[in-house]
């Protein structure tokens, strides 16, 4: 009797441990992504897609949006990203905008300007990109705040602002330097940039410096999602035939289809956000090497290395399926408006 006492209390611990287990990995399982995006929203309309696809993750429990900052500093940048926010209900999400001297400043190439379009039409709070706070300031104060390897960064814009975090100071919010900051804080940097394997992409020749001082002095893993990529995944299409009414994310694709891309528009910004918040598994290979900036003009280069730090994006699933995965998330609508 004694025994069979103390198997079954035998028993009982086993079940509870393997309980607390099972409990501990479903809550790693949904543990959110600490996420800051860098965008240059405006040149072009990819970037509106990509922030529906983080919001609808956000919604869904996977990411924790930190901050949405500007790497353009054309003036229509940051209402536009403000008018998104708010539309998905999250109308506080810091933001913040470029203030060196260099870097790009560009708006739609559209004949009806969307980015001058939205903030007519959708609430926001901030009226001009240069009202916003100082995009590295922002980096510095959030990232000294935040555990130890645990931010991702995406960027689907200009180096610009990375590059001013890297090379920035110690200051109020932490005595380190940009580059030790990044270091102690930063989990990986996602970044839509590159043509693999080798080739000149927009978002690097357009700040060719600081795309170089970031490839070269970035401390921790970048994942590149590179132009090829999101080039053969065509979105929007199902968005736009949809009878969603009073949307900032149809109407931006709708008054842009309406002047070509009748086939969709290619989802270079939104592979980028898909894989810094939920990994590049099982929608991408990858392969791991170095990212290089080879001239003046911003053509980067590729070397294959098991022991670089760098990691390119290779097509997996077929360009059709991604299309199906990514048109749902930018398909999903706040719970309330």
């Amino acid at each position: 009797m004694k025994q069979s006492f103390l198997l079954i209390c035998l028993l009982s611990l086993l079940v509870a441990c393997n309980g607390t287990a099972k409990k501990t990995a479903q809550e790693a399982a949904v543990q959110p992504v600490n996420l800051i995006l860098d965008t240059d929203l405006g040149p072009d309309y990819d970037d509106v897609g990509a922030m529906a696809v983080m919001h609808a993750l956000a919604d869904s429990g996977y990411v924790n949006i930190l901050a949405t900052l500007s790497s353009n500093h054309d003036e229509s940048v940051i209402p536009c990203i403000d008018v998104l926010n708010t539309y998905f209900n999250r109308p506080d999400i810091i933001l913040g905008a470029p203030k060196s001297e260099g870097g790009v400043t560009m708006t739609s190439g559209h004949k009806i300007k969307w980015t001058e379009v939205l903030p007519t039409k959708y609430p926001h709070k901030t009226k001009k990109t240069s009202d916003a706070p100082d995009a590295v300031q922002v980096y510095r104060k959030i990232l000294s705040s935040q555990p130890d390897n645990s931010v991702v960064i995406c960027t689907v814009g200009f180096f610009t602002n990375l590059k001013d975090l890297l090379l920035s100071a110690g200051d109020e919010y932490s005595p380190l330097s940009g580059k030790e900051l990044v270091e102690k804080k930063v989990k990986r940097l996602v970044s839509m940039a590159g043509f693999f394997p080798q080739g000149r992409e927009f978002n690097v020749y357009c700040d060719t410096p600081a795309s170089k001082v970031v490839a070269e002095q970035w401390p921790t893993e970048i994942v590149f999602s590179g132009f090829e990529i999101g080039d053969v995944i065509l979105t929007g299409k199902k968005l736009v035939a949809s009878d969603i009414d009073n949307s900032p994310v149809k109407d931006t694709y709708a008054q842009c289809f309406a002047e070509g891309d009748p086939d969709g528009r290619q989802s270079w910004d939104h592979t980028a956000v898909l894989v810094a918040v939920k990994g590049y598994e099982p929608y991408f290979d990858v392969e791991r090497g170095t990212f290089s900036i080879i001239d003046n003009e911003g053509t980067n280069s590729w070397t294959p290395d098991a022991a670089g730090k760098h990691l390119r994006l290779i097509e997996k699933l077929p360009p059709a399926q991604m299309v199906g995965i990514i048109e749902n998330y930018m398909m999903h609508q706040p719970s309330s408006k």
